[in-house]
């Protein structure tokens, strides 16, 4: 099985939230439809900023979630890396899918309806949004992706660029936290975590087992890692429209 270097059956993943992108453009209101989103300058710009930060780390693999806005990013990315894999969609990683179309208020009204939302996450029956995906749904298939992508042989080290509430979701999984606490796991637009997961052999020594996952980095911001002037929440500051921030 390939490990990272030093250990025997250690895998890491480069887990990113796509950059940063406009929920309140033209065109998703009137399309009342926020998955067609693409990046913007800003968004860009934080791709590529993720991209130098990560020139270094070799990729045996690269995974989005097939998402314009994460396929957008990770293209960014692998633009830094001369050996790049090709990138792969993997659509068990993509964002909840969201129920009622809201036109909020303000984006302290958004972030104040998120965080409820994810802080209900782990109740029956909790959904994204009134008639959106189950959490509990969603976890599933989250966790079936990563667990496949573990089990996969011929890599140690993996780029994935997923959305918030999914990476949200996985670093609790890995401290195993409730869903709840996926709350507590901030998630700025182009931010970089870093996981490790411990394979070894079940009893049986036929088969490959998760041992453990061991969180090295969380909400890693290379286009600002001291997130100087980085006032606002993530859920505050997608939904705040350039001339309203300045």
């Amino acid at each position: 099985m390939s490990a990272l270097p030093g250990t025997t059956g250690r895998r890491r993943i480069y887990l990113m939230r796509h950059g940063f992108v406009d929920y309140t453009s033209e065109e998703v209101r009137r399309t009342r439809d926020p998955s067609i989103v693409s990046l913007t300058p800003a968004g860009e710009d934080e791709a590529r900023a993720a991209g130098a930060a990560l020139a270094e780390v070799h990729f045996d693999l690269a995974i989005c979630s097939g998402l314009k806005r994460t396929r957008q990013t990770a293209e960014l990315v692998l633009a830094e890396h001369p050996d790049a894999p090709e990138l792969e969609v993997e659509e068990r990683f993509q964002e909840l899918r969201s129920g009622q179309y809201i036109d909020f208020k303000s984006p302290e009204h958004l972030a104040a309806t998120m965080t409820f939302l994810f802080e209900q996450a782990g109740e029956p029956d909790a959904e994204f949004l009134p008639g959106g995906e189950k959490f509990s749904e969603a976890m599933v298939r989250i966790m079936d992706g990563l667990t496949d992508l573990l089990m996969r042989p011929g890599w140690a080290s993996a780029l994935v660029v997923a959305h918030e509430v999914v990476n949200r979701m996985v670093l609790a999984s890995v401290i195993g936290a409730p869903l709840g606490a996926s709350a507590g796991f901030e998630q700025d637009t182009g931010c970089i975590n870093i996981i490790d997961f411990d394979l070894v052999p079940d009893e049986s020594g036929n088969r490959t087992q998760i041992e453990r996952g061991m969180i090295k980095a969380v909400n890693l911001t290379p286009a600002n890692y001291l997130k100087n002037g980085m006032n606002l929440r993530s859920l505050e500051a997608i939904f705040t429209r350039p001339e309203e921030a300045s």
